[in-house]
């Protein structure tokens, strides 16, 4: 297995668009596009659109 380079996980946080609240945490591998989720925000009491933020 030597020459094989891992990927190294990247924390990055994902930010409710409509509050600019931090409301996740991810692990992911660096590089690609950024995430663009629908999920859960507690302060709206709603599903919005989080997207990827690196802190």
């Amino acid at each position: 297995m030597a020459g094989k380079s891992k990927k190294k996980l990247e924390i990055v946080h994902l930010v409710c668009e409509e509050t600019g609240d931090y409301n996740y945490t991810i692990r992911k591998k660096g590089g690609g596009e950024k995430l663009k989720l629908k999920k859960f925000s507690p302060r709206l009491r709603k599903h919005t659109v989080h997207v990827e933020k690196k802190k």
